[in-house]
């Protein structure tokens, strides 16, 4: 039988949850949302939630997303095969074109209705908007891969100041008119990077970092830079999550107080990470 709360209950966690909004009131908080975060309908209008819900208490939050498995699907129903290197997708003019449709139409305004139906006001833009996102060749190897060389973000504190949730696709542009396809871990921390952002959210598959990789019960709850470069060296942090930790690490170079990896599959995780004292996923912070 499903547990009910109280009236006085419902109180209770609100009134726990009033130092926590006294703390994020009128700071921005940078989310990164996209891969398999985004595959269930009902997690995705769970995240949404949670995001109009800290813009309604006055949160300035950034969603930043990206939407590989989007990508893939349309080029599978388009007859073209993805081709990863290294775990980045080999993007050749045509596929680049897909990955625009896909990310700064299809997803993006997805994204931006949901928001608008649970109630904040949001504006989607991709990276090459404004020149948010300017970006280079990272290797001809791999095509339209970008890497970032500027960030401007003057278009996303632009809409933070009129009170809209700015909604940024991962793809970024040159001088030359070309488009590039950009990774989500990366492009969220340069952007967080850019704004001071009092907090980055990585939203992922995995519970945080783990000093066991197969034991979920193993989290790390907090690191410090110097501590996350330690476990590099130790093979602790391995595989895919070194991306994500370097990232990590970037972003608070870059100005970023600090950076949450978290499970974005755990309903309302956000909501937990910066409203409760518990919080949620690994908190990594400067030394």
């Amino acid at each position: 039988m499903e547990a009910q709360f109280t009236n006085r209950q419902r109180a209770e966690v609100l009134t726990q949850a009033l130092p926590y909004i006294k703390q994020y009131r009128g700071k921005i908080v940078v989310v990164k949302y996209g891969g398999n975060a985004m595959v269930s309908d009902e997690l995705k209008q769970q995240v949404m939630e949670d995001i109009a819900l800290l813009w309604l208490i006055g949160v300035k939050v950034v969603l930043v997303h990206g939407g590989g498995p989007e990508i893939s699907q349309t080029m599978k129903r388009l007859g073209k095969e993805a081709v990863f290197v290294d775990g980045l997708r080999v993007t050749d003019k045509e596929t680049v074109d897909i990955v625009q449709m896909v990310l700064a139409g299809k997803v993006n305004k997805t994204l931006v209705n949901l928001l608008q139906m649970k109630g904040g006001h949001a504006v989607g833009l991709s990276g090459i908007d404004g020149g948010i996102l300017e970006a280079r060749m990272k290797d001809e190897a791999l095509g339209y891969v970008g890497e970032i060389t500027k960030v401007r973000a003057q278009p996303i504190l632009d809409l933070l100041e009129k009170n809209y949730i700015p909604v940024v696709s991962t793809i970024a542009g040159d001088r030359q008119g070309n488009t590039y396809n950009i990774n989500g871990d990366t492009a969220a921390a340069w952007i967080a990077g850019a704004l001071h952002a009092e907090r980055l959210i990585m939203m992922t598959d995995i519970d945080g970092i783990l000093y066991n990789k197969d034991d979920p019960n193993s989290l790390i709850p907090e690191l410090r830079v110097s501590q996350a470069r330690q476990l590099f060296a130790q093979n602790v942090i391995s595989g895919g999550m070194i991306p994500k930790v370097d990232c990590c690490i970037e972003a608070i170079g870059k100005g970023v107080k600090n950076v949450v990896i978290l499970d974005g599959r755990v309903p309302h995780s956000i909501l937990m990470e910066l409203l409760t004292n518990e919080g949620a996923g690994t908190l990594v912070r400067g030394d």
